[in-house]
């Protein structure tokens, strides 16, 4: 991924500037060099039919290659757009996103989602920095599938914390008393965008940067 970093130590040509000539052959190159061939062969030796016939193979062997680099560079170029203006219609969405922290504001609460294997109860735990257990949210399972839940950011006392990210634990316990620790997905709203070298980047306070594919779902999870 392309970091600010990077952009400002690259070096970026200047309109107008010299710039170095390219050390590949191109098609006018091949051509001359064919041409001079031809005009300098030994006329008692001359060049044979399936020589000849080689080399105009590889003429259009390197003309295909220059219409195939110009084909890429234009998929290439509109990728990059398309990655642009999706990015731009996530910025200031809500996004589902896996995680094992949930990043607590100034106000506002905390929610995601888990996916239950069965009807029972989930505990999803909350931990501080330290490590210290602060709270536990208990929802209910009606079935399989998604099951939501929210934490209001308070303590067991009912206080409410200072802003951060929190490490989250949710365990799911069935009727028979069969626990299973559950992957847990947090909402996040959509900061801004990054487009690196190797995709899109979304960048979610408190949570740092998710690549674009990490998304389950655009919008908060009903709670």
């Amino acid at each position: 991924m392309t970091s600010i970093s990077d952009l400002n130590n690259s070096t970026v040509p200047v309109i107008g500037s010299s710039t170095a000539k390219p050390e590949t052959l191109g098609q006018a190159d091949f051509m001359r060099l064919m041409t001079e061939q031809l005009k300098h062969q030994d006329p008692l030796k001359p060049l044979s039919n399936s020589e000849f016939i080689g080399q105009l193979a590889q003429f259009s062997t390197v003309q295909g290659i220059s219409d195939l680099n110009t084909t890429v560079d234009g998929f290439n170029s509109a990728l990059t757009g398309e990655q642009v203006l999706k990015g731009a219609a996530l910025v200031g969405h809500e996004v589902l996103v896996p995680s094992a922290q949930v990043a607590l504001g100034a106000s506002g609460d905390g929610s995601g989602l888990v996916m239950a294997p069965s009807a029972g109860s989930v505990n999803v735990e909350i931990s501080d920095a330290t490590g210290v257990v602060v709270a536990n949210v208990e929802v209910q399972a009606d079935g399989k599938g998604e099951t939501a839940f929210r934490w209001d950011g308070t303590n067991a006392a009912g206080q409410r914390l200072a802003a951060g990210n929190y490490s989250i634990k949710a365990t799911h316990t069935d009727a028979a008393g069969t626990a299973t620790e559950l992957d847990t997905y947090v909402d996040s709203r959509v900061e801004s965008v990054t487009i690196g070298s190797d995709g899109l980047y979304l960048n979610l306070p408190g949570l740092g940067t998710a690549p674009l594919d990490y998304v389950l779902r655009v919008g908060k999870s009903s709670t």
